[in-house]
């Protein structure tokens, strides 16, 4: 079977409780649940979360919560990884085999069912263990600054100082959207971020991280300006 898991912890310290928060009119959340539903990639697409009421809000959108999250995969240091690998042997060990699985940020609000169709088809034409979401970098980061003491400033990399920008080799990140992954690597705990793993472009604008108060309303400023023109093309 193939599994779309969404990791919702509760406790958040920065934005409280910001899985199920009003976002552009919907929990948080319900946009990746969505998103994951509409793609038609999954028999099941499960939340994994210790908090009830996140729970009820994701069921009330059509995600199953087959479990509680135990509070030892719950707290600020536990990585993707080895909730997405409880997941999957969760499922194992109730007799369902799973053949594939993919990560869905519970605040990943930009994600289409397109970018998740796509993912599945980059990992199955690759043959790599992992696909996932990438975009650029705004900036050339090899002429990056840092900040000193006194406010004084030194560049990383002072050897770029005459590089043209367009000379520069583009960069790329993790767009914190969506992880592709084969049952095998997930279980495994395969480092994502390696040489096994494809990457799925996405466009800038729609890829915003949301950790902070001020990364939410811009993040709610551009999902809405988005949306408006889609709606009228």
């Amino acid at each position: 079977m193939k599994l779309a898991i969404i990791p919702a912890r509760g406790g958040s310290k920065r934005i409280p409780g910001k899985n199920i928060l009003d976002f552009s009119g919907k929990p948080m959340i319900a946009w990746s649940i969505e998103a994951a539903l509409e793609s038609g990639c999954f028999d099941e697409v499960i939340v994994s979360t210790d908090d009830e009421q996140i729970a009820d809000v994701a069921r009330s959108f059509g995600a199953t919560t087959p479990f509680r999250r135990p509070d030892s995969l719950a707290d600020d240091y536990t990585g993707t990884l080895p909730v997405i690998k409880h997941a999957v042997e969760w499922f194992l060990a109730t007799g369902k085999p799973v053949d594939r699985a993919c990560c869905i940020y519970a605040t990943a609000p930009f994600i289409t069912a397109a970018d998740i169709q796509k993912g599945e088809q980059t990992l199955l034409k690759s043959g790599a263990s992992y696909a996932f979401s990438v975009t650029t970098y705004a900036f050339p980061i090899q002429r990056a600054l840092r900040l000193l003491e006194g406010e004084r400033i030194a560049m990383m990399d002072p050897q770029q100082f005459s590089t043209r920008s367009q000379d520069l080799e583009e960069a790329w990140h993790d767009a914190g959207q969506f992880y592709w992954g084969t049952a095998e690597a997930w279980r495994a705990e395969r480092v994502i971020f390696g040489q096994d793993s494809v990457a799925v472009p996405i466009p800038r604008y729609r890829v915003q991280d949301v950790d902070t108060l001020e990364d939410w309303e811009s993040a709610e400023y551009l999902f809405d300006a988005v949306r408006a023109r889609s709606r009228n093309n």
